[in-house]
């Protein structure tokens, strides 16, 4: 909501910035930037941790783990392959880097998907398929632009401080994309929502509704947006 001067615009008398974030004070781009640039993007972690150990609470991660895939009336087969400390190029002072690959086959044998990935972190036959499909994941948003395109407006350069800025910046970025993917599976109002809307417009919406009304709640303005769009409110009982 920071982005493209949106909070030069906010009303004085009464802003979302306040009932919604609690923010008393709209700080500038430099005061902003200041007191986040020491702050290391590790700081950050307890809450990814946070967000990942509620998912597993709530069995939202065990339609992920499966080996085995059906496509229809298909039947896939995953294979992983792992090795540690290889380099990634030829030469003696190449980064050393942990590599693995996934192959899908189909029932008759046939390849369907092969891709491999590299990472500095440790890979073992407990861990080879999470780390592929956080390489999935991470090949899937950079091709299909979302960090970029769908409204988060992700840049290659946010500022680089002098420490962290720019690394901080943008792991809050991803912090947003999990929150974001963590409300369409636990809350009904903005999963509600986001079947109707695609994400770039919902968030344009976001942003027109707050600059010009004050909601006293993020469910207030989630219920005006549902009303304004006669969408079946859902059961939040």
């Amino acid at each position: 909501m920071k982005g493209d001067g949106y909070t030069e615009y906010l009303p004085k008398r009464c802003n979302n910035a306040l009932t919604l974030f609690g923010i008393t004070r709209i700080p500038s781009d430099n005061q902003t930037r200041n007191p986040l640039d020491p702050v290391p993007p590790s700081a950050l972690l307890p809450i990814f941790a946070a967000v990942c150990d509620a998912l597993h609470a709530g069995g939202h991660l065990q339609a992920y783990r499966a080996i085995e895939r059906r496509h229809g009336k298909r039947r896939c087969t995953d294979t992983y392959r792992f090795v540690s400390h290889v380099p990634l190029r030829d030469g003696n002072d190449t980064l050393q880097v942990n590599w693995c690959e996934l192959t899908t086959t189909d029932h008759d044998g046939k390849v369907v998907y092969r891709n491999a990935f590299a990472t500095n972190h440790a890979i073992t036959a407990a861990n080879v398929a999470e780390v592929v499909r956080a390489g999935r994941a991470r090949w899937k948003g950079e091709n299909e632009n979302t960090l970029k395109t769908k409204g988060y407006n992700l840049t290659h350069n946010f500022g680089h401080g002098k420490q962290h800025l720019s690394a901080l910046l943008a792991s809050l970025n991803l912090l947003a994309f999990l929150f974001h993917t963590l409300l369409e599976l636990l809350d009904s109002s903005y999963r509600c929502l986001r079947q109707f809307l695609p994400r770039k417009t919902f968030f344009d919406d976001l942003r027109a509704l707050t600059r010009y009304l004050c909601f006293n709640s993020w469910q207030a303005l989630m219920a005006f947006m549902i009303d304004g769009l006669e969408l079946e409110p859902p059961d939040t009982s």
